[in-house]
């Protein structure tokens, strides 16, 4: 009787430890892929993010060192983009103040956004509804440097010359055309004003190199080495100033070497909300993150989950989002620089009662005519860049950089090798004039988002479509069940200055015809440059992601 009591202990012991073991198994084979276990950086360039990565782990530096010298890297490897003939926002959160992933302290912004020159034209404005982007009139004084220089003072680990040497030896030695960059060369116009610039791309036929190809921009490295080796000053009030305003006075812009000289990053504590679990840190005016953070809030006053997304519910779910973004659209004349006009608007924007308030105008069965959401039509920008970095000491950067549209002005200072940004053309549609030393308004919006477990450094590209990017992403991530990876992945619908609404290429058909039913325009983008990037710290693994659609990788450790 004993033995078969004991049999029965053994087999029912048995199963208990195989019911467990199946289910240990099922835990470690179904649970997502840990990528990186201490930190990562994720910008638009598989090339880049390894740069920040080594800065980070094979030279001990800090999350902004290699959030520099992957932008740095990123001016090189997508020129298109951005570079240091424009324009940055940092949101930087130091891991000084982060005790036992408990965020004690504040964020802190820096922001060098381009600003207007002091001889600006007092008629510029009447230009904007010209179609041309090549144009010395509506280059801004560039701040990148000064941001950098900020940046490095505060929370610098590396000596600043390291910073700059992996894009001066990208830029000396040539690196591989990418098939993006390649689509944007082959755009570039045959005119009088753009020469230099195809001359950047061009063989000595003159026939514009082919993806794969290298490309060399030995200029602009012996730039880069004069700011390695001698300071922020030399681009400021040194020989990188007298050269950068001869050349643009050449073609017949008005910068002068006092605006070089009188620029200053600005510094300040980044604007903060709740948003569900998290608290989520951006910059306020002339940047976005107002607006992003309204969007959010009346997004998340609606019932959204993973249903969100499926039959009759999904249509619902975009018809609402899209009221939202038109309703952001009449209020982007709201977000001008602080230091010119009150910000008392744009921060009334972030709190949940403005948001209960517009929530209450969205109709669940129709659309509205434009003067319904009270919108000023404005010009729609395509470029910029954007680096996520988290470092394993739990500091946090979120950087976007850029000169505007793709290639900026198209204006290449020939002394330098520097292109340079058109961004006073920010202000059309937004401004009834232009003040000297007047930053224009962003879209940009680098946010970090912390909760007592995770932490999220994201931003993104793309002009006006910055905040759709992101909103798209977050949303999707934190209240409908996907991961980073799918959120950013997700295709977006994007809402113009006028209201009309496109979508990507991929979205849901369906969605599409159920969208124009109740009213919404549609009109037809021939591409989406729209990015989104990413790094996330979720239960002791970090993700990190770097949009597809501008063909990046992120890396790690």
């Amino acid at each position: 009787m004993a033995r078969s009591k004991a049999k029965v202990y053994l087999c029912c012991a048995l199963i208990l430890i195989s019911f467990i073991s199946v289910i240990v198994c099922i835990a470690v084979f179904t649970r997502p892929r840990c990528p990186f276990s201490k930190a990562a950086v994720a910008t638009d360039s598989e090339i880049c993010s390894g740069i920040g990565r080594a800065i980070l782990k094979e030279k001990g530096g800090s999350a902004v060192d290699a959030a520099i010298a992957a932008l740095l890297c990123t001016f090189v490897a997508n020129p298109h983009s951005a570079g240091i003939g424009g324009g940055t926002i940092f949101t930087v959160m130091d891991s000084s103040v982060i005790v036992f992933d408990i965020f004690k302290g504040d964020v802190r912004i820096i922001n060098s956004r381009e600003a207007s020159p002091t001889k600006v034209k007092s008629d510029l404005l009447k230009s904007c509804p010209e179609e041309s982007m090549t144009d010395v009139k509506w280059i801004g004084v560039p701040g990148e440097i000064r941001g950098y220089e900020a940046a490095h003072k505060l929370y610098g680990k590396l000596p600043w010359a390291d910073l700059f040497q992996p894009a001066i030896k990208l830029a000396r030695e040539g690196i591989p055309i990418s098939d993006f960059l390649h689509s944007h060369i082959e755009n570039i116009p045959n005119s009088n004003e753009t020469q230099s610039l195809r001359k950047l791309f061009t063989d000595n036929n003159n026939n514009f190199l082919k993806a794969g190809d290298f490309v060399k921009f030995e200029k602009l490295a012996d730039t880069l080495e004069m700011i390695a080796n001698q300071g922020p000053d030399v681009f400021y009030t040194g020989k990188i100033a007298e050269d950068l305003v001869q050349d643009v006075k050449a073609a017949g812009g008005t910068l002068e070497l006092q605006d070089l000289a009188s620029y200053k990053a600005t510094l300040t504590d980044a604007w903060n909300v709740s948003m569900g679990e998290y608290r989520m840190y951006f910059p306020p005016p002339p940047a976005a993150g107002s607006l992003l953070t309204l969007i959010l809030n009346i997004m998340r006053g609606f019932p959204l989950n993973p249903d969100s997304l499926t039959g009759k519910e999904k249509t619902l779910f975009y018809h609402r989002y899209i009221e939202s973004f038109k309703f952001a659209n009449g209020l982007k004349k709201y977000i001008r620089d602080p230091r010119f006009t009150s910000e008392k608007r744009a921060k009334e924007f972030t709190e949940e009662s403005f948001a209960n308030y517009i929530r209450s105008f969205i109709t669940d069965d129709k659309t509205h005519e434009l003067q319904f959401y009270n919108v000023t039509p404005h010009l729609d920008s395509t470029g910029t860049t954007h680096v996520s970095v988290l470092h394993e000491d739990g500091s946090a950067v979120a950087v976007t950089s850029t000169i505007n549209y793709i290639f900026g002005s198209r204006v290449v200072s020939p002394r330098t090798g520097i292109i340079l940004n058109n961004e006073l053309r920010d202000f059309c549609g937004r401004a009834d004039s232009i003040l000297p030393g007047e930053r224009p308004p962003s879209s940009m919006s680098p946010v970090v988002l912390k909760s007592k477990s995770r932490t999220l450094t994201i931003g993104g590209s793309g002009g006006g479509r910055i905040t759709t990017a992101m909103a798209s992403a977050l949303i999707n991530h934190l209240w409908l069940g996907k991961s980073l990876k799918d959120a950013i992945y997700t295709s977006i619908a994007v809402v113009d200055s006028e209201n009309a609404v496109d979508f990507e290429r991929d979205f849901d058909k369906d969605v599409i015809e159920g969208l124009k039913a109740l009213g919404h325009n549609h009109t037809t983008l021939r591409k989406f440059y729209n990015s989104v990037n990413a790094v996330e710290k979720k239960d002791g693994c970090i993700f990190a992601v770097s949009d597809f659609r501008k063909k990046g990788k992120p890396d790690g450790y």
